[in-house]
């Protein structure tokens, strides 16, 4: 049974109840918020699946009045695949002309953008909430999944990447608990005392002397990097960048201190004492979260930095009495990923029952573990050269399957092809200023410059595709392993129709995860769940079960193993 809600305005919301295909019910309700809520608590028991057009802007609506659903299809999501994958290139959808459904889609801002970055990073985006109207969109999008190729597998995709929505907007909700009297200690160990906007805490400014004296630039401003690249070459320094890994290929007494305060100043800039008086509200991080917003399908977020939180700050990240963490995170996952997706056992038998890199040592392949791991970072990302070069055609002896599908997939991006995920997301195709410099560099009179570009941007197309197929894939798997914990924590509260555990229709606590375990972090292959002490070790049990089952729903019964390292730990920072 679907649902399918929509937004009438500020306080009101349009409810239309749905047969199995899509087909109108009696239900045609128009409701208030706190209607909506009751409404939502009293059907959540018929475990219906919830359609709108944006988990983001109707979700909070019903978790705020404690009401959670299990079940959703998020229509601007799920369009955003259908629009791009090639098993649906051939309906109606993905043929229609460009509408507010694409606002901020992948799609959509390659195609305009012609980008070629591996993570095409959508965050900075406004969601839209399209004008269309949402029942003609949902039976379009039904109507291209029927009529795939394989529409079981963009059936599990379009349901992971719905329950994914819901998923962050719960993390928002909850908060990842955090103790801003520690981050305080912490931030002042590290830095020094608290100083005024504008000013450069001890730590730093100490840095900045040095770097000035073995720079012999008495007045030079380390922040910035036009002037400190200026100071850096006349003190003859060789180097066209200031970024921390070239740097650390110089020999000069500069080198040491500027390293160390750039760290300490990225920490200053991104979590430092503002940071903390604008995220952390009453002991709780709620960062927003963007499920696909990044074109391969892993998350963004719009503010906060919750995909990257520094080891120097997590130790404010500590539970609450009487809870503690429970902290997995998957154990080389994107080569795992490619294992399965090439079907190479010999590579899958590598990382059976151990660790994929020292499987593949044990093999005899490569002589270090830090071999194994540059090898199979080249073969994902392309590297030709150095040390990864070198040892790619080891590789290459050992596991061809999995060499033999990332080159295939290379040169299908230099092509200017499409590639796919083991569910079918699709990448985008370059855009059209890419196919302009192709173009120009097979015509006669073309220069050696038009030569030189066209290669160099089928290269970097190649790069990202050869990527795209793993890097997506392992999203897909990430996100089926969240389901699946959700659906295991979920099972494990004893939680009702409410969403809160041990209360009827209408009697739903404001906070729905104030008694019951629940999922505070992501972070590509890694997850934090909150949970009452006592119920650890099946928490634990939980999320390991659940990413067993997400290599099953995406690979079957190929033998390949997806390990987890899961802690039991009251403060972040002694997970790892």
């Amino acid at each position: 049974m679907y649902i399918l809600v929509s937004r009438t305005g500020t306080r009101s919301l349009r409810v239309r109840g749905l047969g199995a295909l899509g087909a109108p019910d009696e239900t045609d309700l128009t409701l208030t918020v706190a209607e909506f809520r009751e409404f939502a608590a009293e059907r959540e028991v018929l475990l219906p699946r919830w359609v709108w057009n944006d988990t983001a802007s109707v979700y909070p609506l019903l978790l705020s009045g404690g009401v959670r659903v299990r079940r959703a299809h998020d229509l601007r999501l799920c369009h955003a695949i259908l629009r791009l994958s090639e098993a649906t290139a051939g309906s109606a959808l993905a043929n229609a002309p460009t509408s507010d459904w694409d606002a901020a889609s992948p799609v959509t801002v390659a195609q305009e953008t012609g980008a070629t970055l591996f993570d095409l990073d959508l965050g900075s985006a406004t969601a839209a909430s399209p004008s269309g109207d949402d029942l003609s969109e949902f039976k379009a999008q039904l109507d291209a999944v029927a009529a795939a190729a394989e529409p079981g597998r963009l059936r599990l995709l379009l349901a992971a990447e719905s329950v994914g929505a819901l998923i962050a907007a719960e993390m928002q909700f909850a908060g990842l608990p955090w103790r801003s009297a520690i981050h305080d200690r912490l931030l002042t160990a590290e830095l020094g005392a608290r100083v005024a906007p504008g000013l450069r805490p001890a730590r730093l400014e100490e840095l900045a002397d040095r770097i000035r004296s073995a720079l012999g630039e008495s007045t030079l401003n380390p922040d910035s990097p036009p002037e400190l690249l200026r100071a850096l070459n006349r003190a003859g320094v060789a180097t066209a960048s200031t970024r921390a890994w070239e740097l650390e290929k110089i020999d000069h007494p500069v080198i040491e201190p500027l390293l160390r305060y750039k760290k300490l100043a990225r920490l200053l800039s991104n979590n430092g004492w503002f940071w903390m008086e604008s995220w952390i509200v009453q002991d709780r991080f709620h960062p927003e979260y963007l499920p696909g917003g990044v074109v391969t399908g892993r998350w963004a977020t719009r503010g906060g930095g919750a995909l990257q939180l520094p080891h120097q700050v997590r130790g404010a990240v500590v539970a609450d009495p009487g809870w503690t963490f429970v902290v997995a995170d998957a154990a080389q996952l994107e080569p795992r990923i490619l294992a399965a997706l090439s079907a190479d056992t010999a590579m899958a038998t590598a990382g059976r029952g151990v660790d994929l890199y020292a499987g593949i040592v044990a093999s005899g392949v490569v002589e270090t573990r830090a071999h194994a791991k540059v090898a199979m970072l080249g073969a994902m990302y392309g590297a030709t050269s150095g040390e990864s070069g070198r040892l790619l055609p080891r590789l290459a002896r050992a596991y061809p399957r999995a060499l033999a599908m990332t080159e295939a997939a290379a040169r299908a991006g230099e092509r200017g092809d499409v590639v796919s995920t083991r569910l079918g997301r699709s990448s985008p195709r370059p855009g059209p200023a890419w196919h302009d410099d192709q173009g120009r560099a097979t015509e006669a009179g073309a220069t050696a410059a038009d030569e030189r570009r066209a290669r160099s941007q089928a290269r970097d197309w190649g790069r990202f595709t050869r990527n795209f197929i793993v890097q997506g894939s392992a999203a897909e798997w990430a996100l089926c392993w969240m389901a699946e914990i959700r659906k295991g924590l979920w099972d494990l509260s004893g939680t009702d129709g409410t969403g809160q555990a041990g209360h009827g229709a209408g009697q739903a606590l404001t906070n729905p995860f104030q008694n019951a375990p629940h999922l505070v972090f992501f972070l590509h292959d890694e997850v934090i769940v909150h949970t009452p002490a006592e119920l650890s070790d099946r928490v634990s049990a939980v999320v390991t079960a659940a990413a067993e089952t997400a290599g099953r729903l995406l690979f079957g019964d190929f033998p390949v193993d997806f390990p987890l390292t899961c802690v039991v730990v009251d403060s972040y920072a002694d997970a790892k």
